[in-house]
């Protein structure tokens, strides 16, 4: 009878850990993507080569800042590391080139301000 129960009680920690991990794993439907960001005016490509938000970031806006800007560092390293070069002239490359290719209508940073592309 005991070994029932534990078995029980164990097959339910289980399934409740298991729930949890599917829940923590999986991304909102409605979770924001970098171009609709950028087309909605919330975030907007720096000189440093890093996005950065446009007003006072949402949770969801914040999250998809920091998620591209951890990627974005560690290509940027991995491009420093690979051409001898400092992890600053490659953000600044990167930066050069993300305003250059931003689309109309996107937000860039110059000058310390944002402005309207």
């Amino acid at each position: 009878m005991k070994q029932a129960i534990i078995k029980k009680a164990i097959l339910n920690i289980t399934m409740v850990i298991f729930t949890a991990c599917l829940l923590l794993m999986t991304q909102p439907a409605n979770a924001i993507d970098l171009q609709t960001a950028k087309s909605q005016g919330l975030v907007g490509e720096t000189p440093a080569g890093y996005l950065s938000a446009v007003t006072s970031p949402s949770a969801e806006t914040k999250a998809l800042i920091e998620s591209v800007n951890l990627k974005r560092k560690q290509k940027y390293q991995e491009i420093a590391a690979s051409n001898k070069t400092s992890l600053q002239t490659v953000e600044q490359l990167a930066g050069k080139k993300a305003i250059e290719k931003s689309r109309p209508g996107s937000y860039i940073k110059l000058g310390g301000s944002w402005q309207k592309k």
